[in-house]
């Protein structure tokens, strides 16, 4: 793709990714908050695209958009609240959290302001899952499947964990 579409592409994506973000902590229903963060990992997945990170962007699909959502929403659906409506109460420490939010947002503008960007002169592979898969299988391969074994097992154990809450009550 042309770069001028590419950034405006990226620049799209970023004001969706800000927006669902916004939406994530102002929305006063706990689903929609949930909703919210799904197009904001989305919208994350589009920026990797964008800068031709495609692993990155696959992975952000899976784990982020796929498992961890899911994972949210199992939780929002066994919070232990009445209605709907009273999952997502608001904080007492809003002004607080809205001076640190400025604070936070002033120390990071004037970072980057004085940062010196400076371009790389390396190109971008044009295919970086090829060299990733082959890194993984072949030199990490144990590390791999250490990771996989230890995820299969907490995931057992999230099973059993359930399972007994479950028949207590």
């Amino acid at each position: 793709m042309s770069e001028l579409v590419l950034t405006i592409a990226f620049y799209i994506l970023a004001l969706l990714t800000i927006s669902s973000a916004l939406g994530v902590v102002f929305c006063r229903n706990i689903v929609h908050s949930a909703l919210c963060l799904v197009v904001t990992f989305i919208g994350v997945a589009g920026i990797y695209f964008t800068l031709q990170a495609d692993y990155l962007a696959l992975t952000q699909i899976l784990v982020y958009g796929g498992a961890v959502s899911v994972l949210i929403v199992f939780a929002v659906m066994l919070i232990q609240r009445g209605t709907i409506k009273q999952t997502n109460l608001f904080s007492r420490h809003i002004i607080t959290a809205g001076v640190i939010a400025i604070a936070m947002l002033i120390v990071i503008v004037r970072i980057l302001l004085l940062q010196q960007w400076t371009l790389s002169t390396r190109s971008v592979p044009e295919e970086t899952i090829t060299g990733i898969a082959k890194l993984m299988l072949t030199r990490y391969a144990i590390s791999f499947e250490i990771t996989a074994v230890l995820l299969l097992v907490a995931m057992i154990a999230a099973i059993v964990i359930g399972k007994e809450v479950k028949e207590s009550k």
